[in-house]
């Protein structure tokens, strides 16, 4: 049925109107580029012997560059499609461009962008034809059959007029002129459908080619994500020791004092009830010291994770104020880095859906199958949350990137808020 509707959309929408006039230039548009791209490199490699076939193949490139700077600019501003610009290193000096530009990837890839688009997009002339120019001449055929026809002369010296025929089948009188009525209106219903399906080769192209080369992308994504390992690693370091300085320093010292009061107390011959009370201080002290570095090695490592990520999410439930329901179908135990990432992040979640999100609920379901850890959290709550925006979504998102993982997070205003952690075992 969903199907159904997205077929059977307006054809003169905003949003297909765009699809319908990017069609329209974008085939143009790769032919000149085609043209200009083929005849600077079949002219340069010509001239190749030469500095100046260098020159050209050189100037061809940034042509290709700057026409796939444009049709990114089209597809976002018509077909609502974001392409990343890839990065470019540019070179100094006029030798130091040419020689940046000869040996720049994603301007050869721009080139067989260039090369290729026109290819992809005759589809989308194809779409429009079909969907929107016959679809209106078939629907307009009892009203332009009147100017649009041909005079036929019979063998007998009869004349008659032909507008429209299919296989020796005329349909210029009522009520055949319904069938191309009803097949016009059927044709305009999808025309929408019919243009997007028709874009679909063009877009993956361009999306593919005048985006970053993936390579380049996974070696940012990995830049971006040891950075963040080591800004965790250095603020963990810091509340480390923030914690241990404010904290179990602070008693440790006061323990030591009261012990040493202890001892003068004992050489004075004091009372006992007083010495009792500063023996009792100094218990206090050493106990909250322990208490202390035991949280602070739960904030490292939970020791409950040595029993497994299954048993870990069970306490975790156990101690949250929600109705919590874990479900774990963990069929090969991850190695320790993810457990502990996925640990940390149903926390978090499980914190954010306390004290944010006004639930009463929460169900945490884990899998670990086909070396996919997959993590789901879902609450009842309020809905709205959204990954960005100082949300603590984005720290986890941060997180889970460092083992190359994903986060997505379904939350619509109302509720329920469903967010989804994968992580590679």
């Amino acid at each position: 049925m969903n199907r159904l509707r997205a077929m059977l959309g307006f054809p003169f929408g905003r949003r297909p109107l765009a699809a319908l006039l990017y069609a329209l230039i974008a085939f143009p548009l790769a032919l000149v580029g085609f043209v200009l791209t083929l005849v600077g490199l079949l002219v340069g490699g010509a001239l190749s012997v030469t500095t100046l076939g260098l020159w050209l193949i050189a100037v061809t490139v940034r042509g290709a560059l700057a026409l796939g700077g444009l049709q990114r600019v089209l597809a976002r501003g018509l077909l609502g499609m974001d392409i990343e610009e890839p990065e470019r290193r540019p070179g100094t000096g006029p030798l130091g461009w040419r020689r940046a530009l000869l040996a720049d990837r994603s301007g050869w890839r721009a080139v067989a962008c260039a090369l290729a688009t026109p290819f992809t997009a005759v589809f989308g002339y194809v779409g429009v034809l079909v969907g929107y120019v016959w679809g209106v001449l078939l629907t307009l055929h009892p009203v332009l059959e009147h100017w649009n026809y041909e005079t036929r002369r019979a063998g007998d010296g009869t004349e008659r007029r032909v507008s429209l025929e299919f296989f020796g089948f005329q349909v210029d009188s009522w009520p055949r002129w319904l069938i191309p009525v009803a097949l016009g209106l059927l044709l305009l219903a999808t025309a929408a459908w019919l243009l997007r399906q028709a874009l679909a080769p063009h877009r993956s192209w361009i999306a593919t080619l005048l985006g970053p080369d993936p390579a380049d992308r996974r070696i940012r994504t990995l830049e971006e994500t040891r950075a963040q390992a080591v800004d965790d690693a250095a603020a963990t370091l810091r509340r480390i020791e923030r914690d241990l300085h404010d904290g179990t320093q602070a008693r440790l010292v006061g323990l030591a004092m009261h012990l040493t009061m202890i001892r003068e107390l004992i050489g004075a011959g004091a009372p006992a009830d007083r010495l009792l009370a500063v023996v009792d201080t100094a218990q206090g002290n050493a106990g909250q010291a322990i208490a202390d570095l035991r949280n602070l090695v739960k904030g490292i490592h939970p020791p409950v994770l040595d029993q497994g990520l299954d048993t870990a999410l069970a306490t975790l439930a156990a101690d949250s104020p929600l109705s919590v329901e874990v479900s774990a179908d963990i069929g090969e135990r991850p190695i320790p880095a993810v457990e502990s990432i996925a640990y940390f992040c149903a926390a978090e979640l499980l914190a954010n859906a306390t004290k944010h999100s006004g639930a009463t609920r929460a169900t945490v379901t884990v899998t670990a199958r086909d070396g996919l850890l997959r993590l789901s959290v879902r609450d009842d709550g309020r809905g709205g949350a959204v990954i960005g925006a100082g949300s603590g979504l984005t720290g986890l998102l941060a997180r889970a990137r460092t083992v190359d993982g994903t986060l997505a997070c379904d939350s619509p205003p109302g509720g329920p808020t469903v967010v989804t952690v994968e992580l590679p075992c």
